[in-house]
């Protein structure tokens, strides 16, 4: 654990939204700043904070996980506290019941009086409580700047002004306060259902708005990237904001963190990994939220077969659901490719395939937990995004040229064997695609780098200390004026 021996200990609190791409990267930062000597209060539901990492023996004292039970909701399953356990109707709903822990999360600080409380974008109603008690407060944003930047600033989010949008096709512009040239937008089937009416739109402000009030009344702003990978986009953002951004790098995982559920399941995963080709097999996985239908997942099947390559597809079950993933597959599809592709239902440790010196790509939909991990081992990318920011997401790393994105109708999204064939084919193993590979093996160096990684983090540390001085100086020259004036 580090200290310097001059500096402030700070207590923080951290109170991540309700998704397990948002729980890990705010619980790695948490790590991070106890290694420095700070007092972290994790705050989640029981649910999810029984699905982190174990914390590290040596940062046991320093880190707290504070469990707040999630309010039971009639039109939300019993057991449903994360955003991957509920269908897309389902979101809403959550939304509301973490909104109804303010009280908790309100009594709980009024009782401990951090120094600063990191949120997400979902709590919009947290930064003027944490302003009444005159605690510190920062936006985390789990995204890139670009991302953030697309999503604009707060007036465009909150007022419904000239900037507002107001249909999907708005979303597929390049946005007018984004003052260089970059093709930086959404495809109409990546924004179009977000737009359709549903009874569950009583359930709280939406999205925009949550950001747009969280990032308003937040002191600072936290971006998980580095100026290194998108040094235009983190110099536009404080401008959007009207305050200081600051990256914190990329929060790359720690292999050995990269906990094995099932040591059995393992060994065997390990065990067909280890019968492969360097550099030749196809990691096939699309993250917790992305439900892909039947005809989708029949088109993505038959691509891989298609292609030729070795692939292992990571499959799992949607809530809400009748029907397993795997009974969804075309007939026979399994026993086509047997030997050649593995189909595997469930939870795997991600870092630890992607690690493996038999994956030669990774078939992904792009949400940036994913992309980080997958780029600071150098992996070339095959991109399929489907939801929020996976589609910016995308179109960032296209020209980055570290991956080649499936073509996709830009209406209704659908896809075809052939096109999943060709892109595999062309991101793993034809001379065309070297450059690519080349270059996402150079993202090691961001991505991966550690002590790079690292160096923002410390900055980001302190900045948070010579603002909890400055506070404590306002505050001693306002107790002194008061004395001079009594005196």
């Amino acid at each position: 654990m580090e200290k310097e021996n001059n500096s402030k200990v700070l207590h923080i609190v951290i109170f991540p939204w309700l998704a397990m791409g948002h729980l890990i990267p705010f619980f790695r930062l948490s790590k991070l700043l106890a290694q420095k000597g700070h007092k972290i209060s994790f705050v989640s539901t029981p649910r999810n904070l029984s699905k982190l990492p174990k914390t590290p023996q040596n940062l046991s004292s320093q880190i707290t996980l504070v469990s707040f039970p999630l309010p039971t909701l009639p039109n939300l399953p019993s057991f449903a506290e994360c955003s991957m356990e509920v269908t897309y109707n389902q979101q809403q709903p959550l939304k509301h019941a973490f909104d109804l822990l303010r009280p908790l999360l309100t009594s709980f600080l009024e009782s401990s009086k951090p120094d600063w409380i990191i949120y997400d974008y979902a709590s919009h109603w947290l930064p003027p409580v944490a302003a009444e008690l005159g605690i510190s407060r920062a936006f985390f944003g789990v995204f890139t700047a670009a991302c953030l930047s697309f999503t604009g600033p707060p007036s465009a989010l909150i007022e419904g002004g000239a900037d507002a949008r107001l249909t999907p096709e708005d979303f597929t512009k390049v946005p007018k306060w984004i003052p260089f040239e970059f093709n930086l937008a959404y495809r109409w089937h990546e924004v179009a259902k977000y737009f359709e009416k549903t009874d569950e739109d009583k359930h709280g402000p939406p999205d925009t708005v949550r950001f747009g009030l969280t990032i308003q009344e937040s002191d600072l702003v936290v971006v998980r990237s580095s100026f290194e990978f998108e040094p235009d986009w983190l110099n536009l953002l404080p401008q959007l904001y009207e305050k200081p951004v600051i990256p914190v790098g990329f929060l790359p995982p720690i292999l050995e963190e990269d906990e094995i559920q099932d040591d059995d399941k393992w060994v065997g995963v390990k065990e067909w990994l280890d019968n492969q080709k360097v550099n030749s097999v196809v990691y096939v996985a699309l993250g917790t939220e992305v439900r892909l239908s039947k005809v989708e997942l029949s088109e993505l099947a038959l691509g891989l077969e298609k292609s030729g390559l070795p692939f292992f597809w990571v499959l799992k079950n949607s809530p809400g659901s009748t029907q397993s993933e795997l009974e969804m597959l075309p007939d026979g599809f399994e026993e086509r490719v047997k030997g050649r592709g593995l189909v595997f239902l469930g939870w795997v440790p991600q870092v630890k395939i992607l690690s493996h010196e038999s994956i030669g790509g990774f078939l992904t939909h792009c949400g940036w937990n994913s992309v980080i991990e997958a780029l600071g081992l150098g992996r070339v990318l095959i991109m399929l995004p489907a939801l929020n920011d996976q589609g910016l997401n995308a179109r960032i790393l296209q020209e980055k040229r570290v991956g080649v994105e499936i073509p996709r109708n830009e209406r209704d999204g659908s896809f075809t064997s052939d096109a999943v064939a060709e892109s595999l084919r062309l991101a793993v193993v034809e001379d065309s695609g070297e450059p690519l590979r080349e270059t996402a093996k150079s993202m090691k160096s961001y991505f991966g780098d550690m002590g790079r990684n690292d160096g923002y983090v410390e900055k980001f540390v302190r900045y948070l200390q010579d603002e909890e001085m400055n506070k404590f100086q306002v505050s001693m020259n306002k107790i002194k004026n008061k004395m001079q004036m009594l005196y």
